[in-house]
């Protein structure tokens, strides 16, 4: 089943109706994922939140925590095309990027090199396990997370739009495995972590899958909707205040900034690079109007504050030796750093 919508109709839509349009959408493609995926309310809310704004995510979770189901269903309910690259030790940059190959030429009987594309040439590609596989295949993904393209033997490819990564981490095995350097995780919108479910939420969960198959995700979305969403996202209008808070937040984490907190100083060995503020502003667009709002408040820059500085912010060793977490320094930061104005 293909979810059709006519380009024309969306080019001559305005941002109100592509908003009510949108607002639409959030309840359809909720259900779908209702079907297979119980709770994790905050984990979808971020996974959609980056979507809209065209930004990719790292996944932290322990094994059997629906990660790859979760990935899966949303790419089908948007109706895209999805890719599953299983990372291991033994991967290779081509076997991510695809490669030249020589084939025979049937009508003329010569050769010649024909590429042949790549897991990567898809619209929302799952990267599991991403640190099990040496940094030189892990850099295959750098140029197409920030440029939206590969280069495979002097030729560039443009990967077509939208395009996602969705990268995987177990966290409780780190035997055989090549951290990823600052550099890749920065390029990762958010930092998404998953864990175990209440309960009642567990309960529900082993029923559902130990009886009858659930009924197929269906697609609920189309690409030219998407597109269009997230280029309303980027029209969102955001007060300056709002900015300047970002900006702020950015800036104390950094223990070499004049004012940083105590704290900072102490177990922060580096801070966060410009592309926090950039992905808390973009973000908090993109909530902004899953939350049927057209304008970016602080609470939206407070509620993604962890996932976007969970994976910028280097710990020293101090912190490593107590034990002493980001998610714990963020929620220190965010009560430390005043916002500039209140009302917003």
């Amino acid at each position: 089943m293909t979810v059709t919508s006519s380009v024309p109709a969306l080019d001559h839509l305005d941002d109100v109706a592509i908003a009510e349009r949108l607002h639409s959408a959030k309840g359809r493609i909720l259900a779908e994922l209702r079907k297979l995926i119980v709770g994790q309310e905050a984990v979808i809310e971020q996974t959609l939140v980056a979507l809209l704004a065209g930004g990719n995510c790292l996944i932290i979770g322990v094994p059997g925590l629906a990660k790859t189901l979760l990935v899966h269903s949303l790419a089908h309910a948007l109706d895209l095309r999805f890719s599953r690259i299983q990372f291991t030790p033994d991967l290779m940059p081509s076997d991510v990027t695809g490669t030249d190959v020589i084939q025979d030429d049937p009508a003329t009987g010569k050769r010649h090199l024909v590429f042949m594309r790549g897991p990567i040439f898809a619209n929302v590609v799952l990267a599991d396990e991403i640190n099990r596989t040496p940094p030189k295949t892990q850099a295959a993904l750098l140029e197409a997370m920030q440029e939206h393209r590969v280069t495979v033997m002097g030729k560039t490819y443009e990967l077509e739009p939208p395009f996602f990564v969705f990268a995987t981490q177990n966290p409780i095995e780190l035997e055989g495995t090549y951290p990823l350097p600052e550099a890749q995780l920065d390029r990762f919108l958010f930092e998404v972590v998953i864990g175990y479910s209440p309960e009642p939420e567990e309960i529900t969960i082993v029923r559902g899958t130990t009886s009858a198959p659930p009924e197929p995700i269906r697609p609920v979305v189309s690409r030219e909707e998407i597109l269009a969403f997230q280029r309303l996202v980027r029209r969102v209008p955001v007060a300056d205040p709002v900015v300047e808070y970002a900006v702020r937040l950015a800036r104390m984490s950094r223990p070499v900034e004049a004012g940083a907190p105590d704290f900072i100083k102490q177990y922060v060995a580096y801070g966060a690079s410009v592309r926090a503020p950039q992905s808390l502003v973009l973000g908090g667009k993109a909530r902004a109007l899953l939350s049927g709002r057209a304008h970016v408040s602080f609470d939206d820059i407070r509620a993604l504050a962890p996932a976007v500085f969970r994976h910028r912010l280097l710990l020293n060793f101090q912190a490593q030796s107590e034990r002493v977490t980001t998610d714990q320094l963020v929620e220190k930061l965010l009560a430390a750093v005043a916002t500039p104005r209140s009302g917003l």
